[in-house]
């Protein structure tokens, strides 16, 4: 089964604002800018072609193509959903994402295949049903399983630790520092941050 084309939604205006209490506004814009450099490093290790779905311009060197759209997440995805064939939507905070993972997101069979965040997101689905729509509001995992239901596909969960961890919280930083081998680590261990542990639980410390 070759890989659908897959896109990938990149916010370059103001990114990443729940890491407030870890880092500046520049510092954001530096790691979310890694994250989307190891997301397409990811997709094109899995044999996939990329286009970057921004809400302003954006230099995205391993993408294909970059299509600037300021409408809302979903109805920005859904343009997309309605003008191109079977189709992959890949976050770009998904900083642990390897080719492995995504080659198992794509050889999964099913009309819509998705990849659930941590707290009910949804970091990565494959959309083979011209009919289906994303939501990406609220508990968007069990919107979306619905949503397929709604309009007769056939839906499959990929259960994934690499896809199901998007960097959100500062508790995020973690499991990139412990997990992370590609630019959003070393971004972060150039801003300074390293593993800490404290009372027995890991968190993170910048030097």
């Amino acid at each position: 089964m070759a890989p659908p084309h897959v896109i990938v939604p990149f916010s370059g205006a103001d990114p990443k604002t729940r890491l407030e209490p870890l880092l500046s506004a520049a510092e954001r814009g530096r790691l979310a800018r890694a994250m989307l450099s190891d997301v397409l490093a990811a997709v094109s290790g899995a044999g996939a072609e990329s286009t970057v779905l921004a809400t302003e311009p954006v230099d995205a060197d391993l993408a294909e193509r970059v299509i600037v759209d300021e409408r809302p997440l979903s109805a920005a995805v859904n343009a997309r959903l309605e003008s191109e064939g079977p189709v992959a939507v890949v976050m770009a905070d998904l900083a642990l994402a390897t080719p492995e993972a995504l080659e198992g997101l794509f050889a999964t069979d099913g009309e819509v295949v998705v990849a659930p965040g941590r707290g009910g997101g949804t970091n990565a689905l494959v959309v083979r049903h011209s009919d289906f729509r994303v939501d990406y509001h609220g508990v968007s995992y069990l919107d979306h399983r619905e949503r397929a239901r709604e309009v007769g596909a056939v839906v499959e969960t990929v259960d994934s630790f690499r896809l199901a961890t998007d960097v959100d919280e500062p508790e995020d930083v973690v499991e990139v520092l412990v997990h992370g081998d590609g630019e959003s680590r070393d971004a972060l261990e150039g801003m300074g941050f390293e593993i800490a542990v404290r009372d027995g639980r890991v968190g993170v410390a910048r030097r």
